[in-house]
């Protein structure tokens, strides 16, 4: 058990489990550059492009920008910076604006992007009258005024899709030299600049501000668009509300304690991107920028607009929606995206951010959890009982108490002495075991991780270059500095095999408390005047020699999860891949883990809101998402916890989770129909393993999400626009979970009318036409799950223990067919675990339905993976002409087949065709 001790310390510190304690954080008016910008009026100042300057080189724009002060009678330019205008690949843009010439560098963020952006031609079209046309090679164009400065971005199509600075929000804060005058009648020294310029306050803490204001602002402007979405990560909903009445949107990463739902407060996830969208057009922005941010939010649809926060410069129009980001440092770094779907400008982000690469296959099964499993005779006895009550489960958990006293890299030697064996046992039923590792180092003399770091100079250090020292699970506390290329390297080290005894290639890892968490610090993090690694540069002293954590701090997290991924490839010499799952998320991610919606309780608010929380995380790059099974905090009651396994079932990251001082919940411990209901939801989860694995697989080529909102497949119909109770998974099954307790009956929207699409239900294969809203019936056992016309899609139908012991076993293949008897569906296979598909070592197959054949084909005939699963049979449902006969072809092989018609439900059962999934096949029909 944890430390009473401790556990104190944590509840004063971040709040009981009783609800979050709001006045630990920050609302905009207490965050002194949030109140300081948020209520800039641009009458005294404004930015203008110096046209003399222009220059086009490549795929870049570049000239100077002032601003002038405009009191006056004569204009005086009062600073200097540099735009850069870059045309990227596939319709997006980039803009760059930054300080001619900055006292000392401000920082760009570092890691979010996949490289290097590829570059696309520019030219000026056009130059006259202060304005400033130009085009990337697919004709996309860019609009520049220059006095007021001000960028529209022109698609395809000839409309503006996004307007930057239409409201002159525009705002770089430059650097300054700290001035100090002597005061003739006392000598005391007094600060020239107003209050908070070089250091504010919040409760207890004191952050010092070496560097002075250093804020940036822009506005972004979505003409014609009805909701705007994306900014994980909150608990509002996935339409973005206008923010007149209340704080602005706040991303920076928080270890919130039980956070609160319906709110716009950071929580663990900082993704700065946001998407418009409306009926003739989807467009997006990515605000590259790694320090504390918020985000305001004006829907001209909204009775609740006030004028008085936004300059109204278009006169009412309806269709508008207007952002603005203000962020704390950094510089104005910003990719436009002009779509003009959805599903384009998602895969644009994915294009500069990345995709998730494809998981091992365990990960996408059932995950068993508690904090803590508290010695091995427990995880064996969790281990048992899954089998005992046949449930099957591909991983079980340890948090912090597996450790020798909350040191990472060791094992508790008295409760874990066998480490080695208990991962042997889990190993032989096809199971894995996740531990958790997180980045706080405990301060006790002895302890290696903590020798080396002291010794090597690899801790964060706070704002005098000492050691930095906060709280944390293990008491006093310091932090790695992942910035530091020495340190990452040192960290990955640690998961090597031989520096961390008792695991194995089935050891994964899990990257908790990495906002970073600092139970004693400001907001329950780490001060932002600490200092962080600079790469060492001539003449680079004082404030120019590191950065402070203000700099990087949403960036943290995903620096320490590359670091453990690194590792997790160095230990198997880049042979297998690793899971990992991480609290914190900021833009890129998803290159190296999965995400998880915190600390949530056991309440039916908590259960619909995880919803549109993963919906938000999906569209911004993050897939691998899900939410605590359950709740973490509390005790959920049978109906709660059925339903949250039922949804649970149905998201991509499928863990149910638990506070140390919760009862257990364990599905056996529950009276034995609502065991029965967890583990029906389960074998869904398993039945469709190879469903995943395939979506997953094609996430990792296109960049698209897995779990999708309604409107990225059908964007003209605007009653999906704000849906999100219900999703989809790829563009194949539709999802809509039950989060309210005692109904006997949901309202569920079937999309697609306008293109006759058909809904089939899962459980009776009864065909549905797209009408919109209907009711669907539903008992405790029953959630609505539908198969979209047109489809078709693997199961697996003998549910096994683990995933892995059913990779040869056979497929049955579900066909629904559309309004014109077609469909259609693919299959990905490999080994589930190594990188051998990188050298063409797996199946991706297409299946294709026609009234006369179905077939099952290799679009890159050079891949193949010798698997020995087979098709056991085949369902069509919606069939109106059923055949006389079926026979199968497979190379040499011709085979009549049998087949039993349903006629209640118009299904067709071509039963066991044996067809080898190693190899094309085809089935002919006759009439």
């Amino acid at each position: 058990m944890k430390s009473w001790g401790l556990l104190l310390v944590a509840a004063l510190a971040i709040g009981s489990s009783f609800g979050v304690h709001k006045n630990n954080f920050k609302t905009c008016d207490q965050s002194g550059f949030c109140k300081r910008l948020r209520s800039f009026k641009p009458e005294k100042s404004q930015y203008s492009l110096n046209l003399d300057t222009v220059i086009v080189h490549g795929n870049v724009l570049s000239a100077e920008v002032n601003t002038v002060d405009t009191t006056t009678q004569k204009r005086i330019i009062l600073w200097h910076y540099a735009l850069r205008l870059s045309a990227l690949v596939d319709g997006t843009f980039r803009v760059e604006i930054d300080e001619a010439d900055p006292l000392y560098p401000r920082y760009r963020t570092q890691l979010a992007l996949n490289g290097e952006p590829k570059a696309d031609g520019l030219k000026i079209v056009s130059n006259e009258n202060g304005i400033i046309t130009v085009a990337n090679s697919q004709g996309h164009k860019v609009i520049i005024t220059a006095e007021p400065l001000k960028l529209e971005f022109v698609n395809l199509a000839g409309d503006v899709a996004v307007i930057l600075n239409d409201n002159a929000q525009l705002m770089v804060e430059p650097l300054r030299v700290k001035k100090e005058r002597v005061d003739d009648e006392d000598t005391n020294l007094v600060e020239v600049e107003e209050e908070g310029t070089w250091g504010e306050n919040f409760k207890s803490h004191h952050d010092s501000k070496p560097r002075g204001n250093e804020a940036v602002s822009l506005d972004f402007s979505f003409p014609e668009a009805d909701n705007v979405y994306g900014i994980p990560e909150h608990t509002d909903k996935l339409a973005l509300r206008t923010t007149t009445s209340g704080d602005p949107y706040r991303l920076y990463n928080l270890d919130v304690f039980e956070y609160e739902l319906d709110s716009r407060m950071a929580i663990y996830g900082a993704i700065p991107v946001v998407y418009s969208h409306g009926p003739k057009r989807t467009a997006g922005v990515f605000w590259h920028n790694s320090a504390e941010t918020w985000v305001d939010v004006v829907n001209y649809a909204d009775s609740t607009v006030v004028s008085s926060l936004v300059n109204l410069v278009t006169g009412g129009q309806k269709r508008r929606v207007d952002t603005r980001f203000i962020s704390e440092s950094g510089i104005v770094d910003a990719f436009v995206f002009l779509g003009e779907k959805p599903a384009d400008v998602f895969r644009q982000y994915t294009q500069l951010t990345g995709s998730a690469p494809i998981p091992p296959k365990f990960s996408l099964a059932y995950h068993q959890c508690r904090w803590n499993y508290v010695d091995e005779a427990d995880v064996r006895g969790v281990d048992d009982n899954l089998d005992n009550y046949d449930i099957p489960a591909d991983v079980i958990w340890l948090d912090i108490e597996y450790t020798d006293r909350k040191k990472y890299f060791t094992w508790d030697p008295i409760k874990f002495p066998h480490p080695s064996d208990m991962v042997a046992n889990l190993t032989a039923k096809g199971r894995k075991l996740v531990v958790i590792v997180d980045p706080h180092v405990k301060r006790e003399a002895g302890y290696f991780l903590h020798e080396d770091a002291t010794e090597l100079g690899y801790y964060v250090k706070d704002k005098d270059g000492k050691d930095y020292e906060g709280w944390c699970w293990p008491g006093s506390s310091s932090y790695l500095d992942f910035f530091d290329p020495a340190v990452s390297k040192y960290n990955s080290e640690r998961y090597l095999f031989e520096n961390f005894p008792g695991t194995s290639k089935d050891v994964h890892l899990w990257n908790d408390m990495n906002e970073p968490s600092v139970f004693n610090g400001p907001e329950i993090t780490m001060p932002k005047d600490c200092r962080h690694y600079k790469p060492p540069q001539d003449g680079n002293d004082g404030l120019a020699a590191f950065w402070e954590h203000r700099h990087v701090h949403n960036e943290y997290g995903l620096w320490n999860v590359r670091s453990t991924h690194e590792g997790m490839l160095q230990r198997v010499d880049n042979k297998y891949r690793p899971f990992i799952l991480t609290r914190s998320a900021f833009s890129g991610t998803q290159r190296y883990g999965a995400v998880w919606t915190g600390d949530n309780a056991a309440e039916w608010g908590f259960l619909a809101v995880s919803v549109p929380m993963c919906l938000s995380l999906s569209v911004a790059g993050v897939s691998f998402c899900g939410s605590d099974v359950g709740g973490f905090f509390k005790y959920p009651e049978p109906e709660l916890m059925t339903r949250w396994y039922q949804a649970g079932a149905f998201q991509p990251f499928f863990r149910a989770h638990s506070h140390i001082e919760t009862k257990r919940r364990e599905p056996w411990l529950y009276e034995a129909p609502t065991t029965a209901l967890l583990r029906d939801a389960n074998r869904r989860r398993y039945a469709l393993i190879d469903f995943w694995y395939t979506l997953f697989y094609e996430h990792s080529v296109d960049g698209l999400p897995v779990m999708r909102p309604l409107f990225q497949e059908y964007p003209h119909e605007e009653d999906t626009f704000t849906i999100d109770d219900q999703y989809l998974l790829g563009d194949k099954l539709l999802i809509r979970p039950v989060v309210q307790p005692g109904v006997s009956s949901v309202p569920v929207y079937l999309p697609g009318a306008a293109q006759r699409t058909l809904w089939y239900d899962v459980d009776s294969y009864h065909a549905h036409h797209a009408a919109g809203y209907f009711t669907q019936d539903v008992t405790i056992s029953k959630i609505p799950v539908y198969q979209r016309g047109g489809i078709i899609i693997p199961r697996k139908e003998r549910i096994r223990r683990s995933s892995s012991l059913m990779a040869d076993d056979p497929y049955t293949l579900v066909v629904a067919l559309d309004v014109n008897g077609t469909a259609q569906g693919s299959l990905y296979i490999d080994d589930g675990e190594s990188y051998e598909y990188r050298n063409n070592k797996y199946i991706y197959a297409k299946f294709k339905y026609e009234s006369n054949a179905m077939t099952y084909s290799f679009p890159n005939e050079n891949a193949h993976y010798p698997t020995r699963s087979w098709v056991e049979r085949i369902v069509i449902a919606g069939i109106k002409t059923p055949p006389k006969t079926a026979k199968l072809h497979q190379g040499d092989k011709q085979l009549s087949l049998q087949m039993t018609l349903h006629k209640g439900n118009d299904v067709l059962v071509v039963r066991k065709p044996g067809a080898n999934m190693a190899h094309p096949w085809k089935i002919t029909f006759s009439y």
